[in-house]
């Protein structure tokens, strides 16, 4: 919360500033106003034309034997590189001979340089591209509207035929580096062929295809590759028997006749064997269940037949074990004789494949370097196609014409521009000067640096209370000042005052008079002495003459009564300066001018002397020192803090008493600092409407006690 009062308090400081300077600000702007405005006044109308082109990025690029054009990427300077081109010499030299520039920019009887004639046409160009598009706008500013359309056209053609000039000589440069990397690839090509050919010949290597990338198999090789094949086959056929006989010898008698049927070897002795042996095993199942007995003769007989075919099953079986023994081993034996011939085979396909390495590898690299030339043909014939085509980088699609009206000075732009700097240079001008001024602005500055009391803040432009009629509003400052007097003399029979100020015009003696005017108002007797012999100004403000006042006491021509004059104001007395004499040196400092304060000091309640500049002169601190109270009168933001600290060490130094600072001509209408003290007053005026006699009385309660000197 504090925070934001801060802000706020800075905030209007800032508001304040800008207030009261105003009238600088207002002038300010004023100036820049008429400034610029005269300036625009006076300077040339200049018309713009703009001619309409669209660029395009040169994409022909570096010519490649290898891939054709090899083109450039996206260039995001490209539009900003093209407007640098644009001003340079290449495009405008050529602009201004051909419309003949020198000529008709130099003055009568003159030649201007082409250089100076350059220089002029890049100020006068504005260049600006479209966004969103590849289009730009080339524009001219000149005093003449046909002028203008007629150079921007000229650069758009010029530009043009130089884009296009530069682009056919990249092509034509392209393709003959393209021509030159053809021939030298096409030598290249037949040094291999030379060498493959020389290797296969030394070699006597028979290859159908030498222009081919094809695998050369040898004699050995093929056979190399059959014997492999047949490797293959013999190991898979000797894995198998050998796995059918480990089966066979682990299997029993009776389980030999099925195991045979399931490998697929098919035996008809075991096959009948087996059959009968089922026949007669059933029927002999037959008779010992139907109730034949073990000895029976049948059962004996069909167990004998049993007994002669199971003997012939096991022979059968026998014979096809050893049949399947006998053939594993002759496969394996040529399975054993395939893989040493293989192993020969595979080492004479190794020497001759080493024999032909070198040849391989320069038939490869012939066929490459083939490859290379037949795509760098390709490529070249597509080049010199292109070459063909009509090239267009840049072209015109809307021609300038004379402009109807001028485009410069711009007069909207440009008051508006002296306004905002008129402001700025203002308002800046406005805190400048604030910042070097160093006058009292706040009550806070009086009583941060000068460490006493503000009794009142006087408003600017207070009239002399004594000439209006009435109770006038400007009265409640004085008021005020007269109940903070009260309150802030040293003891209660205090009643000798002298205002003081550290230079002229800071409005002391009108403070002063205006003081007396309202005490004499509240019941007071008062007396006002004129003790500002150099300057008097109070026998104007009485309406008196000045002839005849203190000046005569203090030489000894008159005595107080008789200086003494009355006003048309009750209860208030006026003694006037007199005239000042020629040996009115130190006048003063004087034990007459002492008696007089003694004397008046008891014959009326409050006694007022009007004193001069307390700097540069002595009467203001003699006055000072011989007064109960001293009073200093400032004038809101005229002199600096250093000189009233000056005044306070003035007053201080000669043993006056000095209970505060009266603030005046304070301009409290424009300043929201003090804009209280207006509201209070215009309030507090309009509120009265009886006459100034109401108030007489009621200050009697406040006249001091001679009697006492006792202090508060």
């Amino acid at each position: 919360m504090n925070e934001t009062n801060e802000v706020k308090l800075h905030f209007l400081d800032y508001w304040r500033t800008i207030k009261v300077r105003m009238g600088l600000i207002l002038l300010t702007f004023f100036l820049v106003m008429v400034t610029a405005g005269v300036t625009t006044y006076f300077l040339p109308r200049q018309y713009l034309s703009k001619v309409r082109m669209e660029v395009k990025q040169d994409n022909s690029g570096p010519v490649s034997a290898f891939g054709g054009n090899t083109g450039k990427t996206f260039d995001p300077q490209f539009v900003a590189t093209q407007f640098q081109i644009l001003q340079t010499t290449e495009i405008l030299y050529p602009v201004i001979e051909r419309l003949e520039l020198v000529k008709e920019f130099s003055p009568a009887g003159q030649r201007l340089p082409v250089q100076s004639i350059h220089n002029r046409l890049r100020r006068a160009m504005k260049l600006q591209e479209v966004r969103m598009t590849g289009l730009i706008d080339i524009g001219i500013y000149d005093v003449k509207a046909d002028r203008a359309a007629n150079i921007a056209n000229m650069i758009g053609v010029v530009y043009v035929e130089r884009r296009r000039a530069d682009l056919q000589k990249n092509v034509d440069r392209g393709l003959e580096q393209l021509t030159e990397e053809v021939a030298k690839q096409r030598e290249v090509m037949k040094k291999a062929s030379a060498e493959a050919a020389q290797l296969r010949t030394e070699g006597n290597i028979n290859d159908p295809n030498p222009d081919e990338q094809n695998v050369i198999i040898t004699t050995d090789g093929f056979r190399a590759a059959s014997q492999e094949r047949n490797l293959l086959e013999l190991e898979s056929r000797v894995s198998t028997l050998k796995l059918h006989l480990d089966l066979l010898q682990k299997l029993k008698p009776e389980e030999l006749p099925q195991a045979l049927r399931a490998l697929q070897i098919i035996d008809p002795a075991v096959e009948k064997a087996g059959q009968s042996i089922g026949e007669f095993s059933i029927e002999e199942k037959r008779l010992l269940t139907s109730g034949v007995g073990e000895n029976h003769p049948r059962v004996a007989t069909l167990r004998g037949q049993l007994a002669v075919y199971r003997s012939q099953l096991q022979i059968a079986l026998n014979g096809q074990l050893s049949a399947i023994a006998n053939t594993y081993a002759l496969e394996n034996k040529k399975l054993a004789d395939t893989k040493a011939s293989a192993e020969d085979t595979a080492k004479r396909v190794i020497e001759e494949k080493t024999k032909m390495k070198d040849y391989i590898e320069a038939k490869n690299r012939y066929i490459q370097e083939k490859k290379i030339l037949e795509s760098s043909e390709i490529n070249l014939k597509a080049e010199r196609m292109k070459r063909g085509i009509e090239m267009d980088p840049a072209r015109v699609w809307e021609k300038a014409e004379p402009s109807l009206a001028p485009d410069k000075p711009n007069v909207p732009v440009y008051m508006v521009a002296a306004a905002a700097l008129g402001l700025v240079l203002g308002i800046g001008l406005a805190f400048f000067i604030e910042y070097l001024d160093t006058s009292v602005k706040t009550l806070d500055d009086v009583e941060r640096f000068l460490q006493i009391p503000v009794l009142a803040v006087i408003p600017k432009d207070i009239t002399v209370l004594m000439k209006t009629t009435g109770d006038s509003p400007d009265a409640e400052a004085y008021r005020i000042l007269r109940a903070a007097v009260e309150f802030n003399k040293p003891h209660r029979d205090a009643n000798t005052y002298t205002l003081i100020s550290g230079g002229p015009g800071e409005g002391k003696s009108t403070t002063m008079n205006n003081l007396a005017y309202i005490c004499a108002k509240g019941g007071y007797n008062v007396l006002v002495v004129d003790a500002d012999l150099r300057r008097a100004t109070q026998h104007k403000l009485f309406g008196v003459s000045n002839e005849f006042g203190l000046t005569d006491y203090l030489v000894g021509r008159a005595e107080i009564d008789e200086i003494i004059k009355t006003t048309k104001i009750d209860n208030l007395s006026f003694i006037p300066a007199g005239e000042l004499p020629g040996d009115s040196e130190g006048i003063l400092n004087s034990q007459r001018m002492t008696d007089l304060i003694a004397k008046v000091k008891g014959q009326y309640d409050l006694v007022f002397f009007d004193s001069p500049p307390i700097l540069g002169l002595s009467d203001g601190a003699v006055l000072a020192s011989e007064v109960d109270v001293t009073i200093m009168v400032v004038q809101h933001r005229r002199f600096p803090r250093a000189m009233l600290q000056r005044v306070k060490q003035a007053v201080l130094g000669v043993g006056g008493r000095l209970i505060g600072v009266v603030l005046n001509n304070v301009d409290a209408k424009h300043d929201d600092g003090y804009s209280y003290y207006n509201s209070y007053n215009e309030y507090y005026g309009a509120r009265r409407e009886a006459p100034a006699r109401i108030e007489t009385a009621a200050p009697q309660l406040a006249r001091p006690r001679p009697a006492s000197r006792e202090d508060y």
